[in-house]
């Protein structure tokens, strides 16, 4: 009980933007980094600052404080809810197009739950960070996390209209050569998979156009610039409102499978799982892809 009072006091004095704090919760501080063993805060007769141990701890202590509130809710309310303090993070691209919308329909639907999304294209580190839940797309490496798998993503090659009715349209890998491919200039190559024998491929591609950003990529083949290999998340509505074509559809790479992941953990939250379900649900339909 002792250990928890100090936790308690750590966070309110913590989150509080300044002051002085009361004898009671500074005996307590003293007791907790005694305790502990390192100093949480520097604290002056006008103002506290958080140490970084300090501020590591304050993530770890909310979350416990979250934790246990979600707890006595459920049984005070004769229900679950979810509460607490939930941080997400996604791919760039994919976190602002397909993650991002369903964590504002979450946060409706979870009112008490505060979210924080980090949008990034560098692999985090979900335990050094503090994230609770990651969504990943392709080959998971990291065999220390937990994953769900939510659905599955297919890459095609696609053109505008215009572009196809200039240069015709390939009808095989071997025809890319003669055409104007959009690459992300180092990138290994397109995959293909033979629709005879089953076999998988990467073909080199070139072309005059070249950007290390798929969004430009998009935008060039929409502007009838050349070929592109995307990914459905990215241009399925472009595909079903005409913008876009795919073509080589006979020889579509097996589809990547996108993921949750989160650390290895026996009692999952319930805010954590609640968001893995909206998402497994939404992206679970293959019509989803088309409306996004």
């Amino acid at each position: 009980m002792d250990r928890l009072k100090q936790i308690e006091a750590f966070a309110c004095v913590a989150t509080r933007a300044e002051g002085v704090t009361p004898a009671i919760i500074g005996r307590r501080l003293d007791a907790l980094e005694a305790r502990l063993g390192v100093r949480l805060m520097l604290r002056t007769t006008r103002r506290l600052t958080l140490t970084f141990e300090g501020q590591a701890f304050l993530e770890d202590c909310q979350r416990l404080l979250d934790d246990l509130a979600n707890a006595e809710a459920a049984v005070s309310l004769g229900g679950l809810r979810a509460g607490g303090y939930l941080k997400l993070s996604a791919p760039a691209g994919f976190g602002r197009q397909h993650v991002a919308p369903l964590v504002g329909d979450f946060m409706t639907a979870n009112p008490e739950v505060r979210v924080n999304l980090n949008l990034s294209d560098r692999l985090v580190d979900l335990i050094n960070e503090n994230i609770d839940c990651a969504i990943r797309i392709g080959e998971l490496t990291d065999s220390s996390l937990v994953s769900v798998r939510l659905g599955e993503m297919r890459r095609m090659v696609v053109a505008s209209p215009a572009y196809l009715v200039e240069h015709g349209v390939p009808r095989t890998p071997d025809d890319l050569a003669r055409h104007n491919c959009l690459s992300l200039g180092q990138q290994r190559g397109w995959v293909f998979r033979n629709p005879d024998s089953g076999e998988v491929d990467t073909i080199k591609v070139g072309g005059p156009f070249e950007c290390n950003d798929g969004a430009v990529l998009h935008e060039w083949a929409l502007a009838g610039r050349g070929l592109a290999w995307r990914s459905l998340w990215e241009v399925g509505r472009d595909l079903k409102e005409g913008r876009l074509t795919s073509v080589l559809d006979a020889w579509q790479a097996p589809p990547m499978g996108i993921y949750a992941v989160f650390p290895q953990r026996r009692h999952l939250p319930l805010r954590v799982r609640l968001f893995i379900d909206l998402l497994k649900e939404n992206y679970g339909r293959p019509s989803y892809w088309e409306l996004r």
